[in-house]
């Protein structure tokens, strides 16, 4: 397993990412030795995908998955919106981000199944018409699977936990969905954070997912840094790798106490607890 930071590209308003200062970034976590970085990305088409890919590949950056919240917090952007209109907008911006996703995926050390773009809060609430949303999230997903099948990368839904998120809390209620869609580009991303909030047993839920698990976030139980908290992760690690996962752990923290700390934090936990120099 590799390591990766959550880096946004631009201001955001959602807290746990540990560096917002955007490209400048890039520098910061090579420097720090890790092994890819994850992008937060509000619209792919405002980022000159070639130059990000040549500077990636200069710094030995991986980016293993591309986030797409921040169309959701500061566009409204949701693929199972009421409004058709809304959704095909959120099925238009997910597909500029399969193309961004396309673009990285040339990078060395990309996991095998291709960059990995999120279906996180982009889904949109389910409000009281849980049974309509999935319909509408089912239908809004297919066009987006399609064009990652094309591009030979992927789409993870990520579990999220009530407070964030009126639907699919947990790893079983993901993957029970990504098995009715049941297209092979799509798969489910696990969160440590949320898990801690919504699984009875986080060893058993990384378990019966694994084989639909894409993508890993890793946060302690506070959300800051692996290590800073009370969550057992060589235990965590251990049941990963158990289960042949072989991707990206990606730190998706607080910046606490501060960004460079915080990212320091988290690769010499991390590096620790896989076994690596």
């Amino acid at each position: 397993m590799r390591v990766s930071l959550v880096v946004s590209l631009e201001a955001t308003a959602f807290d746990a990412v540990a560096m917002r200062q955007g490209l400048e970034a890039l520098e910061a976590v090579a420097a720090l030795g890790y092994d890819g970085v994850e992008l937060a990305v509000r619209d792919p088409q405002a980022v000159d995908g070639g130059w990000l890919r040549d500077r990636c590949a200069q710094l030995g950056l991986a980016v293993p998955a591309l986030g797409t919240g921040q169309a959701y917090l500061r566009d409204g952007l949701a693929l199972a919106h009421p409004e058709a209109g809304i959704r095909r907008a959120a099925i238009e911006r997910m597909r500029h981000h399969v193309a961004l996703a396309r673009q990285l995926s040339a990078l060395p050390g990309t996991p095998a199944a291709g960059v990995q773009v999120i279906v996180g809060l982009i889904r949109g609430p389910a409000g009281a018409d849980r049974q309509g949303a999935e319909r509408r999230l089912t239908e809004a997903l297919r066009p987006c699977l399609d064009a990652a099948a094309e591009a030979g990368v992927g789409l993870v839904i990520e579990a999220i936990n009530r407070y964030e998120s009126d639907w699919l809390h947990t790893l079983e209620e993901v993957a029970a969905l990504v098995e009715r869609v049941g297209h092979p580009r799509l798969g489910v991303l696990a969160d440590t954070f949320h898990m801690n909030i919504e699984e009875r047993s986080m060893e058993e839920a990384l378990r019966a997912a694994a084989p639909h698990l894409r993508h890993v976030h890793v946060a302690d139980s506070n959300r800051r840094a692996p290590g800073q908290g009370h969550l057992d992760f060589p235990r965590l690690v251990g049941v990963l790798r158990e289960a042949g996962y072989d991707g990206f752990l990606s730190a998706e923290i607080l910046p606490w106490p501060d960004p460079d700390e915080a990212g320091r934090r988290a690769i010499t936990y991390l590096r620790a607890v896989l076994g690596r120099p």
